[in-house]
């Protein structure tokens, strides 16, 4: 393993536990303490993560929100497993609307064979991967947010009202069973809102990392979403916990 995959790897992983010993990092990365170190004193210096007693935390103000190029590389795997979940959900004739974020824009390269598919979307990483298809393609009006690569403040140019979407794929940043999806930008947070009132059905496409987050902007709480795909690395008691509530949980495979 390369360096920078190492120190991918190693963000990740802090991502989910927040703080790991030194010990789990070099059985997990198969590196000897001397290597590891280095990589560590690396990822310090960028302010990325902070040393503390026997192993290492992530810096939480560095992770915020990552930009959309970074998340298009993390938990791949996961997202592409999640999207290709998701778009067996999508059937001929469907008017779906595609949310901006690296979850949801996998979605897109799954559907390129269904029939008179219409995509309403704010992004335009699924525009631009869907240009060449024979899918009917709606980009709503707006201002472009140019790290996220998606149209938001809506209201400049297009009505929502006039749409008819029959299922919404939306991404978010955050998942609580008190609290619903939460995202960290204010703009993104509104489309989403008025995406979840004009859609038939909501299902939200997020990997496990998501869940037990509740972050900056309430978006909608989970009684107004259908159904949330995710991956297998779910916790089962959360698994178990979403079986007493109405939003269906899927696991993807």
């Amino acid at each position: 393993m390369f360096p920078l995959e190492r120190q991918k790897k190693i963000i990740e992983l802090l991502m989910i536990k927040k703080v790991v010993k030194l010990s789990e990092l070099t059985e997990e990365l198969h590196v000897s303490i001397d290597t590891l170190r280095r990589d560590l004193n690396l990822l310090t210096k960028q302010g990325k993560i902070e040393k503390i007693y026997g192993g290492v935390k992530i810096i939480e103000s560095k992770f915020g929100e990552s930009a959309i190029n970074e998340r298009m590389v993390s938990h791949l795997e996961e997202k592409e497993s999640i999207a290709k979940t998701c778009s067996e959900w999508i059937n001929d004739g469907d008017c779906i609307f595609i949310d901006s974020g690296s979850t949801t824009y996998q979605i897109a390269k799954y559907i390129k064979n269904k029939r008179n598919l219409t995509v309403v979307t704010n992004s335009i990483p699924v525009v631009t991967e869907l240009m060449n298809s024979d899918i009917e393609l709606i980009i709503i009006g707006g201002k472009i947010r140019k790290n996220e690569q998606s149209v938001v403040t809506f209201d400049y140019l297009f009505n929502f009202n006039e749409l008819n979407i029959l299922k919404a794929f939306i991404c978010t940043s955050g998942i609580t069973l008190e609290r619903g999806i939460s995202d960290y930008n204010i703009e993104e947070a509104l489309t989403r809102k008025k995406i979840i009132e004009q859609s038939k059905e909501i299902y939200v496409a997020a990997d496990s990392t998501k869940f037990g987050k509740d972050v900056t902007i309430a978006i909608a709480p989970l009684e107004q979403i259908n159904y949330i795909i995710t991956d297998q690395h779910a916790n089962k008691d959360l698994i178990n916990q979403f079986k007493k509530i109405t939003t269906n949980l899927i696991i993807a495979e």
